[in-house]
């Protein structure tokens, strides 16, 4: 049992920029003691400066995590229960964009978003989960608007999170069980994060595309103009830190007006508490 002394911990991925430094730096106002981890703890630099700014460096703990190594996880939590005596939450939030389309791209492809967005997803939360278990914790995964509505030229990047939303479904009501929430969190469009996180150059890519030139050079356009109207990393993160907090989280939570309106065609069970009624009944 945790005392006004020692806070609950969370470990965060993808920490060096964007919602999941956001996260972290709210998580630790929120009273938590933040692992915040990332692939190269030298880009640490914006996230402590951040957690300063914020007062709260103090709870913020950096460490190293691949989530496509599964020997830099279990060293990461060998050294998170070292340190902090327990692990009460996983914010799943390293991930990474990929725009193409697959004729012009290789399954390799494919398969390399799927095993940073999808499979380090499940490496993490299957090494957490003994811990989640005896802390009765929490796990929370980002996952985006793209994990409910296929988008064109996102192909590898809609169907790893169509994975991890599939996923996490399945867990959630198994996990319920043995005293650990498990949500999903789907951003929409969020300031600064898609030309950066594809990593690609756009007019190159776009000449690059012969005969899907046209409807590339359209889906950019469009895409760059939603953007115009995005939610901060800050606005994106505010649900994990409620899902952190909330007594009774949902299953699925979408950060914005827009994301909820985006994915309601699809998806009329918005925060999935039918589908969990439905599927919690079959584990108990």
């Amino acid at each position: 049992m945790t005392t006004p002394h020692t806070p609950r911990t969370v470990l965060v991925t993808g920490t060096s920029s964007g919602i999941g430094l956001a996260a972290a730096v709210a998580a630790a106002e929120a009273g938590w003691q933040v692992v915040a981890t990332m692939r190269d703890t030298a880009k640490a630099g914006p996230l402590r400066d951040a957690a300063a700014k914020a007062g709260v460096e103090g709870l913020v703990d950096v460490m190293r995590l691949d989530v496509v190594d599964a020997a830099s996880i279990d060293a990461c939590l060998e050294e998170v229960l070292a340190r902090h005596g327990r692990l009460d939450a996983v914010v799943n939030n390293a991930g990474a964009g990929q725009v193409g389309t697959i004729e012009q791209g290789t399954v390799e492809d494919v398969r390399a978003a799927m095993e940073v967005n999808f499979f380090g997803v499940v490496q993490v939360t299957r090494a957490a989960m003994p811990h989640l278990r005896a802390s009765r914790g929490r796990v929370i995964t980002v996952s985006s608007v793209g994990g409910i509505v296929g988008q064109p030229f996102n192909e590898a990047y809609c169907a790893a999170k169509f994975a991890v939303e599939g996923f996490m479904e399945s867990l959630a009501p198994v996990a319920a069980t043995v005293g650990v929430d498990v949500t999903v969190v789907e951003p929409g469009a969020v300031a600064s994060e898609f030309v950066a996180s594809i990593g690609v150059d756009v007019p190159a890519m776009v000449a690059a595309a012969g005969p899907y030139g046209d409807a590339l050079q359209a889906y950019v356009a469009r895409t760059m103009q939603s953007f115009e109207a995005a939610q901060t990393p800050a606005e994106a993160a505010r649900p994990i830190v409620d899902a952190l907090t909330a007594d009774r989280p949902p299953f699925r939570v979408q950060t914005s007006d827009w994301a909820r309106a985006f994915v309601a065609p699809k998806l009329a069970d918005q925060d999935g508490s039918a589908v969990q009624a439905l599927t919690g009944g079959w584990v108990r």
